[in-house]
């Protein structure tokens, strides 16, 4: 009876990643404005409705993982770079609750940080963006290619995609720079 749950469960998994998915995001692609996600509270949504300039988005599979945990502070060290270059916001997006995203934060800059980090606790950004991959084998649920967009407005004007969401070779801070 357990294998035969556990064969569901993991069919169950594969099937809310394919449905959840749309088809993933591509240079001239527009973000999913109307999407709730969390920043401070898990009781507070908001949307990237009102997003202006120039911005970018780091999707990351986890919290607290050794590569995400390796990739994120190069964002932080950066970011006056980045300001420097016109953008207006760093968000840093993980398929993690509040919770988490915001212990996350505490531990890798507990002197403060301006990047945001982003609890899109459902994967409905994420999903809509086309970003989603199983990881339950490893994480549990499905989570977050690791990707980095930079968007102007509401559209996607570069973006690199992992090819394996466990390393970092084309998403960290210092290879994202030059495209500004």
């Amino acid at each position: 009876m357990a294998s035969l749950l556990a064969g569901a469960t993991k069919t169950a998994h594969h099937l809310a990643t394919s449905l959840l998915s749309a088809a993933e995001a591509k240079v001239g692609s527009v973000i999913p404005l109307k999407v709730p996600v969390k920043e401070n509270d898990a009781e507070q949504t908001f949307t990237f409705e009102s997003l202006k300039g120039k911005n970018v988005f780091v999707g990351v599979p986890g919290a607290f993982t050794g590569t995400c945990s390796a990739q994120v502070p190069g964002y932080i060290k950066a970011y006056e770079q980045f300001k420097e270059r016109g953008v207006d916001n760093i968000y840093i997006v993980a398929v993690n609750d509040v919770f988490v995203t915001k212990a996350w934060k505490e531990k890798l800059a507990p002197e403060g940080t301006p990047v945001h980090f982003i609890a899109d606790d459902q994967g409905a950004f994420t999903g809509a963006l086309g970003m989603l991959f199983d990881a339950s084998a490893l994480l549990g649920a499905p989570r977050s290619k690791r990707y980095a967009a930079i968007v102007e407005g509401d559209t996607i004007t570069h973006l690199a995609v992992e090819p394996n969401p466990g390393q970092l070779t084309v998403t960290a801070a210092e290879k994202i720079l030059p495209w500004l």
